[in-house]
Parts: C-alpha cells; structure tokens; sequence
C-alpha cells in the first residue's frame, strides 16, 4: 500500500488534464524555500469532489503530482512513512482508517461511524494522521555570511597568520531530506502553510546555520590556502568558487557535521569583498614586489638598475664608483643577472685593477665601447 506509481516521468499538462484534483507544490513559492506542505489543487476551490476531507489528510485515492526538483515525504502520525524523488503523477492508497474515504469506493458506514468515533475522542480531529510535504532537491541561493571583525588564519602561502573582514554568500543543498526532516527542521515547520526558508530572518534554525558558517569561515581559508595539491594562494579566493566551497563545507562539516547529521552541504561560494587588516595588506605588498622582481622580470629591472648606477657612479665617482656597482653585482649572484660572478674587486686605487674590472664590465655588457674608453683614460691620466 501507499504510493503508487500512475504517471512516470516529467509531468506536464497532459496530467493537469486527467487529474482534476490533485496536490502538488504551492504557488508563488520563493526560490529559496527548502520545506512546505502540499496543496490541493483543481475544482471546487482546490476540494475537488472529496468536500469532507480533513486538514492534513490524504485520503484514500489521492492524486499526488512530483515536479521535477522536489522529493515528497508522507508521514504518518508525525513519522516519515514514504519518500518519493522521481517526478511524476502518484496515487496514495491505504488501508489506515483515516485514510479511507467514501469518495474513493472504501464503503459507507464503518468508515463515517469510525471516524466520527475517532474525532470525538481526539477533539474533533482525527486520531491518525497522513500529511505530505515537499522538500526541494535544487541548489538554494542566497545564503549570506559576513564578520563584523577580523577573523585570523594561519596561511600556507604568506607562511604567517592572516587578518581579514569578509562577506559572501552560498549556494546550499539538502543531500538528505529525511535526515534534514528528522534531525533538524523544527516541528513547528511541518505545519500546513508554513516554509522553511533558509534566508527568513525570522528562523531560528537558519539563523543557527549562519552562526556555524562564519565560525567555520577562518578553519575554510586555512584549509584553501594550505592544499598543497593546489597551490592555492590567498588572491585566488574570490576567483574559485567551486575550491572555496569545498574547503568551506569540509570545515563545517568537520566542526559541525551538516552533512552527517542534517543532510545538508554547501555547493559554491561568492565571496563578494575580503578586506585585509593593515598588517596582512603590507605583507601582501612585499609579495607582489617580490613576485615583480623574480624571474626574466627580475633580471631586467636588476639591469636596469645595474646600469643606472654606473651613470651615476660615472657622473660622482669615477671608475671607483663603477667598482662598487660592479660589487654590488656580484652580490645578487648568477640568479639575479643569470650571468657568471664577478670576482671580488682588487683595492680602488690600482690603475690596473680599474681597467681590469671595467674591461670586466664591458664582456658582461654591462658598460659600452665608449664607456670602456673612457674610463681607460681616465684611468691612465689621459
């Protein structure tokens, strides 16, 4: 008994057409609705022929519509007795009491006198109870996270502890809805007409998720900029929605088990600003100069630098001056200039030692022609 499987597949308007009544998902439902009851829909007034059916009650010969990216729960009693992920047109048959009914062929009498019984004794309701909810299977926006103050994390690429103010957002997916259903969604929710959103301000549970995503915010950074399968640098974060996601849902995974326990999992990540403390931001300057002076890049500026300071050694101090820059070549070694090292330059007033070094300088192509010329003479007291 329960579900039975009349219509497979993707439901369309043919179905609407054979099936004048039935339940299916509500109207004008936001986008990020996670959880709501199931609503009749067809003629009179959504009652269709069945007029005496009770609020929560899923009569006998139902008609139950699953559109593509929503699973339906049936629960009896307040348990969860059917889950159904496959789309397409339901019919729900049972033998329980209460969800007979004399519009579906079950008889007459027995079936009034009991439940009349039954309503008497449980108030005027019924005293079992079928109800179907629908729970989205789709990824849900628009959930935000944001810190007011510094969160700190000890980075794999700067090699030192990080400070930042962030913001962002995420996409969330519920993987498991009966542990979502079981574990989670507060009673409260499983009412008809209410919803459980995720972004509603309002729900305390949500509220709670918030709270567990920015304390796992510092451990997801850690975690990004520290995969050494990576090589994942700090800058890259706002780039790579679908890594920081996973880093994030690892850590709330690891700290409060969403997935294990809630059926829940982070899916991508928008990180719309990361604003550095003032200590992060000078440490982040030093790296760019660093990542600018290395390579073929590092070794035309350390030219041109070369360079300048034999103009300038020129114009002040002579060829002794060209010593010195030649010195300080010979300190950046063959990484730097990519060129063999100068040897340790003899004493500055040896004439010889002069026109060694310049001539040195001018095989290194460091100094031209004339350059060389020049301090020769110089050199000479030409």
């Amino acid at each position: 008994m329960g579900l039975i499987q009349a219509v497979k597949g993707a439901v369309g308007g043919v179905l609407a057409d054979q099936w004048k009544d039935f339940y299916t998902v509500p109207a004008g439902l936001p986008a990020t609705a996670a959880l709501f009851a199931a609503v009749p829909q067809g003629t009179n007034a959504g009652r269709g022929s069945n007029t005496s059916g009770s609020s929560n009650i899923i009569s006998n010969g139902s008609k139950i519509v699953v559109p593509e990216g929503y699973g339906l729960l049936l629960f009896q009693d307040g348990a969860i007795t059917g889950f159904v992920a496959e789309p397409g047109g339901y019919e729900w048959r049972s033998d329980d009491l209460n969800s007979q009914s004399i519009f579906a062929g079950d008889g007459i009498v027995t079936p009034l006198i009991k439940q009349s019984w039954e309503r008497f004794k449980f108030g005027g309701q019924p005293g079992g109870q079928q109800a179907a909810f629908f729970v989205s299977l789709k990824e849900l926006p628009d959930n935000r996270f944001g810190t007011q103050s510094e969160i700190y994390w000890d980075d794999g690429f700067l090699n030192t502890q990080v400070g930042a103010v962030t913001r962002g957002s995420y996409t969330l997916k519920i993987v498991d809805p009966i542990l979502f259903v079981k574990n989670f969604v507060p009673a409260s929710y499983l009412q008809p007409g209410k919803v459980f959103d995720f972004t509603d301000l309002d729900n305390a549970a949500a509220s709670q998720l918030f709270n567990e995503v920015v304390g796992s915010l510092a451990p997801a950074f850690s975690l990004y900029t520290n995969d050494p399968s990576k090589g994942n640098r700090i800058t890259k974060l706002q780039q790579d929605s679908l890594g920081f996601a996973q880093s994030l849902s690892a850590a709330v995974e690891q700290g409060y088990q969403w997935k294990s326990d809630r059926g829940l999992a982070i899916v991508k990540t928008a990180i719309a600003s990361i604003e550095y403390d003032a200590n992060t931001r000078e440490l982040l300057k030093t790296v760019q100069r660093a990542d600018a002076l290395s390579g073929g890049r590092g070794n035309s500026n350390l030219q041109a630098s070369v360079a300048q300071g034999i103009q300038s050694a020129g114009e002040n101090g002579g060829a002794a001056g060209l010593v010195g820059v030649g010195m300080a070549t010979g300190m950046f070694g063959a990484g730097a200039m990519q060129q063999p090292v100068a040897p340790a330059a003899p004493a500055a007033d040896d004439p010889v030692a002069k026109l060694q070094k310049a001539k040195e300088m001018l095989d290194l192509g460091l100094i031209t022609q004339d350059d060389y010329n020049a301090l020769k003479a110089k050199a000479l007291g030409l």
